[in-house]
């Protein structure tokens, strides 16, 4: 996965393999609506953006309403401007720009991040379209770290909205798996708790990885809260409600955004 993504949910540590520049597998980020899939993108690319590799391209189907502006890395106008923010409408569009991707003058992403799939994958999606555009993603990175050399390589994260969360409901699973070996679930955790926004991230890295889970809390002030999930918890098993004591916290809007931004 990118190692951006586990450092957001590790409070900007290094956990494990990857710490030294390599993005680690392509991570596939799933969740129901409204679990805050475009916020955990948005800090992954200013942890990026703030390693001095090179820039973050983040690719959405529609501009993006808002930032997460309150954060502390995030009130740095130098990472918000090495965060390349393009808008690719439809399937056709967005293949065009991975196809032409190596074509882009400046300097190569350190970091390729993709929001909304399921947009761009209808229900009728044949399984070989699924494995193309999951191979020109794949490709895209492939061709990104190439061009960084010595300097890192390109990671890659792909989130994709999911209904219920469990695998028989997301369609094409089975096939995006073979090309995106780890990946990140967002499960919703006690919510209804006051206002709070309540999560369980748990981060499958591959067959040779243990996994690794977190309880993620949104305030309404958009403050994200991460602790470390209990080890007895890695298994499925009763609701654990969230708790802000001895929490590190980050500060990020926590809503899925839509609508228009200008980026400088």
């Amino acid at each position: 996965m990118a190692e951006a993504l586990r450092r957001v949910l590790n409070e900007g540590r290094a956990a494990g393999p990857g710490g030294d520049g390599a993005a680690g597998p392509p991570l596939l980020l799933l969740g129901a609506p409204r679990s805050a899939q475009t916020s955990l993108l948005f800090a992954a690319a200013l942890e990026a953006a703030g390693e001095g590799r090179g820039p973050v391209l983040f690719l959405t189907r529609r501009p993006l309403q808002s930032l997460p502006l309150n954060t502390p890395a995030a009130r740095n106008p130098w990472r918000l401007q090495k965060v390349r923010f393009q808008y690719p409408s439809s399937v056709p569009e967005l293949l065009q720009l991975l196809a032409s991707a190596h074509e882009a003058p400046g300097p190569a992403p350190s970091l390729l991040l993709l929001d909304g799939l399921e947009e761009y994958l209808a229900e009728d999606s044949e399984v070989q379209d699924v494995a193309y555009l999951a191979a020109l993603l794949l490709d895209t990175a492939a061709h990104f770290s190439h061009r960084l050399g010595a300097n890192g390589s390109c990671g890659l994260v792909v989130a994709l909205e999911t209904q219920k969360g469990a695998d028989g409901d997301v369609p094409h699973l089975t096939t995006l798996r073979r090309y995106f070996p780890a990946q990140c679930w967002l499960q919703p955790d006690a919510l209804g708790l006051g206002q709070h926004h309540c999560l369980r991230a748990s981060l499958e890295s591959g067959k040779l990885s243990p996994r690794m889970e977190w309880s993620v809390t949104f305030l309404p002030n958009g403050e994200m809260k991460v602790i470390p999930w209990p080890t007895q918890a890695s298994k499925p098993g009763p609701e654990k409600k969230c708790s802000s004591a001895e929490s590190q916290s980050l500060t990020l809007e926590c809503d899925n955004l839509s609508g228009s931004v200008s980026i400088g």
